[in-house]
């Protein structure tokens, strides 16, 4: 499921990208939330779950809270951070994940990592290192300085939080369902957004989800990269140590750049190559 988490938020990167030339991050957010809480509550009637199993209050809160942290502000800086610096910067930025859930797991949950695994994640970090390295120059050059920075300590903080928001539900979700798991913490990272559009000088920022011609991107975007990525990552979270999850989720950088080879018709290097290979073997290595 975190393999999955991966492949699916590598393709909804692309269409956020795209998204994010029509959409200000604060509405994109919001809009692929609406839609993601959409299919979650059309799963859940389809398999007959129920919207209020007995679950404790104390889980409640604490998935609204992370919901709160790692959607409401975290995706909306790093959408942002996306639309500052473009998705190969952002990668960049995005490869500080795995190791902020590798440090908070080890003081805060006690989780600790064999030799073996402690490898394989040095062999994924090493290659999202390398195959953002190659890219990042001709990146930079055309970036402004200010956007450069502004963006490198949004999508820093962003990463903090995403890394926060699931290491505090971490405990409690081995007793949770993970579809509805999923659909209460998005709902954490969407309510706080629906106060925005009532304050009058902000209204025209969501103007443009009221044009159908900009979910032509958003639908596919929010229901790989909220609706499937959310409920891949939550999983993926509860069934295995968030270390390895985290590893494993960071996959999507070297996926990122093996969509925008084939799509975007993006320079493949040796480098490149030597990356992904690298990659799958850190992800054979964490896993098994």
């Amino acid at each position: 499921m975190a393999l999955s988490s991966a492949i699916v938020w590598a393709i909804a990167v692309i269409l956020f990208r795209i998204s994010g030339y029509s959409l200000h991050p604060i509405s994109l957010n919001l809009g692929k939330n609406l839609f993601a809480l959409t299919l979650i509550a059309l799963t859940l009637v389809i398999r007959g779950n129920s919207f209020a199993p007995p679950v404790p209050t104390r889980s409640i809160w604490l998935l609204l809270l992370s919901g709160f942290l790692g959607i409401a502000v975290s995706d909306t800086l790093f959408l942002w951070t996306l639309k500052l610096l473009g998705a190969s910067l952002t990668a960049i930025v995005d490869s500080v994940y795995s190791p902020f859930v590798i440090g908070l797991s080890y003081f805060f949950l006690g989780e600790r990592l064999s030799w073996r695994q402690l490898i394989g994640v040095i062999f994924i970090v090493s290659a999202v290192i390398t195959i953002t390295r190659t890219n990042s120059d001709q990146a930079e050059k055309k970036t402004d300085k200010k956007s450069f920075i502004l963006g490198i300590i949004m999508g820093t903080i962003a990463m903090a939080l995403v890394a926060i928001a699931i290491i505090i539900i971490k405990p409690v979700l081995n007793g949770l369902p993970v579809v509805w798991a999923t659909g209460v913490r998005l709902l954490g990272g969407t309510l706080p957004l629906l106060v925005i559009p009532i304050i009058p000088s902000k209204r025209k920022l969501f103007s443009p989800l009221f044009n159908l011609a900009n979910w032509k991107f958003l639908a596919p975007a929010s229901f790989f990269g909220t609706y499937m990525s959310l409920i891949f990552w939550i999983g993926g979270m509860k069934y295995a140590f968030a270390s390895i999850a985290a590893a494993l989720n960071q996959l999507s950088t070297i996926f990122i750049f093996i969509l925008a080879a084939t799509f975007l018709k993006e320079k493949v290097t040796v480098w490149r190559i030597f990356a992904v290979i690298m990659a799958v073997f850190g992800a054979f290595l964490t896993a098994y």
